[in-house]
């Protein structure tokens, strides 16, 4: 055991340093474990915006060579650094749980699949949190990903559909898998919507700017609704990861075609402020999606949300009567959706603060650091 006295030690693992859905999940499991009075320590292969938050929320932090698995190292051309990765990466995890001594390491997304196998030979509890299900992907290559975290005592998962994912393509790691819902943060004193829509319908869009969520889908149904005469502004909250810039040149001229305002607003931390300007939030994901954090933050911000009606987007956004599940990768039903919440404004107005109200009972940051906590220091 390590740590003074009887602290324990906990270090967490995470593949990247923003402050994204699963990196503000991270950044709430260590404020939980904290608040346990463990000595939080997070690796991370980077530094970014998370780094000062976990700062403050009283972890330590540190910067080491980390196999990251990207799509990219999958390429002849990734190859070498897919190959420099592992072996960097082995050594530097074998030199921190060795001077840490953590009384476990805890495992953030499938993605970094080295932590839990050292973990095990460095004799150390480990516990793996998965953020990742695609359920249409090939089963065998999602058995392949999850493996590594067999070695693994035990593992968290964010929803029903990630659980039933991981059952599909590898049954013996969902039989030690357990589900906690993500916890969702909420504006302590959120922006009423507008009592009425006197021009332009404000329509937001939050997240990576990436074919797979669906931006443009967005942008496909406004230019739908002004067609018929009715006013859209979108904004895209949202940044493209490195090697995509190409997506988010089609999707300025897209809008530039569109005839339809368009404001590519980048990444911001901070996104409520764009909640309280905007009048609906969309989450147009294509394909599969764990759970839906955007989904949840649209309705604690007392905004009507249009989602995709798939995998985790549907435990996140269903039953909630300001919410409505559309076809995924259906420009159409996403301009019929709007069209309805344009219509019934008044109605959705005022029902909001009742799914805001449902949305903090299931999702309080402070149920979901609670699970997490008892789950990694049982």
């Amino acid at each position: 055991m390590s740590g003074d006295g009887d602290q324990r030690t906990v270090l967490l693992v995470h593949p990247g340093a923003e402050l994204f859905g699963s990196d503000r999940m991270l950044l709430e499991s260590a404020i939980g474990l904290v608040a346990a009075g463990a000595r939080v320590v997070v690796a991370l292969p980077s530094s970014g915006l998370l780094v000062p938050e976990l700062r403050a929320a009283g972890a330590e932090v540190v910067i080491l060579p980390m196999l990251v698995l990207r799509k990219v190292l999958l390429t002849p051309r990734g190859l070498p650094r897919l190959f420099r990765d592992t072996f960097r990466g082995l050594g530097a995890a074998w030199r921190l749980i060795g001077r840490l001594r953590p009384d476990v390491v805890y495992v953030s997304t499938i993605i970094i699949p080295q932590w839990p196998l050292v973990a095990r030979l460095r004799r150390t509890r480990s516990v793996s949190h998965v953020h990742e299900a695609e359920a249409s992907g090939n089963k065998l290559v999602n058995g392949i990903l999850y493996s590594p975290h067999l070695a693994s005592e035990r593992t968290i998962v964010n929803s029903r559909f990630s659980l039933d994912t991981i059952r599909t393509a590898l049954p013996a790691l969902a039989r030690r898998s357990h589900v906690v819902y993500n916890g969702v943060a909420s504006p302590p004193q959120p922006i009423s919507p507008r009592p009425r829509i006197e021009r332009a319908l404000r329509v937001l869009y939050i997240g990576r700017l990436s074919p797979r969520k669906g931006p443009d889908l967005v942008i496909e149904a406004a230019s739908a609704l002004h067609t018929t005469g009715r006013e859209v502004e979108v904004t895209l909250l949202g940044a493209v990861f490195e090697g995509y810039e190409w997506f988010e040149r089609d999707l300025r001229e897209q809008a530039a075609a569109a005839g339809v305002s368009v404001d590519f607003a980048g990444f911001h931390s901070t996104i409520w402020p764009f909640l309280a300007e905007a009048d609906v939030l969309v989450v147009p994901s294509r394909v599969d999606e764990p759970f839906g954090n955007t989904a949840v933050e649209g309705i604690l911000a007392l905004r009507p949300v249009i989602a995709s009606d798939s995998s985790g987007l549907r435990e996140a956004a269903g039953g909630y009567a300001t919410a409505q599940l559309v076809t995924p990768g259906d420009a159409e039903s996403i301009a019929a959706a709007l069209t309805d919440i344009h219509a019934r404004w008044n109605e959705i107005v005022s029902t909001v603060a009742d799914s805001r109200a449902e949305a903090l009972r299931r999702h309080a940051p402070d149920v979901y650091r609670a699970s997490i906590t008892a789950h990694v220091l049982p």
